[in-house]
């Protein structure tokens, strides 16, 4: 037993020595931050977790993340990942972490990964909700949860010239104006229109997204919805912004799910509360979609 002991102790010795890869779930409500990437004296959610992660780590930590999202934008399982020499239970980490984050942000899913694992090349593809309200005013619980207007949105409608986005497109239409992207080119995996009660879901998955992409999006269909006729491949073909719908408020926008083949843990989809405990949505699996991660240029950053 004592030999044992012994041993036990010094691969624990070993690992502190190390440097540590771990990847983070995490949830955040985007309504008070300026965006997820840094910035100059401005709140982010990446300022935020490296300030605790860095508490924790008992040294200066730097985080990447799967994708970036907008002021206001939520998610629900975002994923990030940093290297650490410092060496802790994965319990631990979470635990010390979310003690230190504040409200509007929280670690659900920690996992040890290979150091060969990047959260953005590594993934197989993502998955975007946009969540529209109906009710005859704006209430004023849940008004940044979702994007609210009058009763009555056509959805078979919506659905049916969402399809046009199917495949690999060019969406410089449906592209932001400070896009940084070399190529406004992306394959759309997946697209539905949905009713769930008081609520109209876009479900939206692609190899990758351009800036704003999913809100210019969801702002044509919310036209259509709205009885405004448009034709999805003909705005498509005209490779002109100025030309498609307004840009749908980010209020309405989760980052829902990020897929690794390797890491399921990390992969899980997670519906906002705010669409109840009875909301079923589709549940992809890693393989069911081309791997197209080719198209995502080498130093390209994966936004909305």
């Amino acid at each position: 037993m004592l030999r044992v002991r012994r041993t036990q102790r010094q691969i624990s010795v070993a690992e502190q020595l190390m440097s540590h890869y771990l990847a983070l779930g995490i949830e955040y409500n985007g309504t008070g931050f300026c965006g997820l990437q840094t910035q100059l004296a401005q709140r982010t959610v990446q300022s935020e977790l490296e300030d605790a992660i860095s508490q924790v780590a008992a040294e200066q930590v730097r985080i990447d993340f799967s994708s970036r999202t907008d002021s206001g934008v939520h998610a629900t399982n975002q994923v990030i990942g940093f290297e650490s020499d410092s060496f802790r239970e994965n319990y631990n980490w979470r635990q010390g972490i979310n003690a230190y984050l504040p409200d509007d942000i929280a670690v659900h899913t920690l996992v040890t990964v290979a150091p060969n694992f990047d959260v953005r090349r590594s993934s197989r593809w993502r998955r975007y909700l946009y969540v529209f309200g109906e009710c005859d005013h704006v209430p004023a619980i849940g008004r940044n949860f979702a994007t609210w207007g009058a009763p009555g949105l056509n959805v078979e409608a919506m659905n049916s010239q969402a399809q046009a986005f199917l495949g690999e497109h060019d969406f410089t239409s449906f592209r932001g104006a400070n896009c940084q992207s070399k190529s406004p080119r992306r394959c759309l995996h997946s697209l539905s229109v949905l009713r769930m009660g008081d609520y109209v879901i876009v479900d939206i998955i692609a190899n990758a997204f351009l800036l704003r992409m999913v809100r210019n999006i969801a702002g044509a269909l919310l036209d259509i919805g709205r009885g405004i006729a448009l034709d999805m491949n003909s705005l498509l073909s005209y490779r002109d912004r100025s030309r498609a719908s307004k840009t749908a408020p980010p209020m309405g926008l989760y980052l829902v799910q990020v897929c690794y083949k390797e890491y399921p843990e990390l992969s899980r989809l997670r519906i906002p509360r705010i669409l109840g405990s009875e909301c079923r949505l589709h549940q992809w699996e890693s393989d069911d979609f081309v791997n197209v991660r080719e198209f995502i240029e080498p130093h390209e950053t994966l936004v909305e």
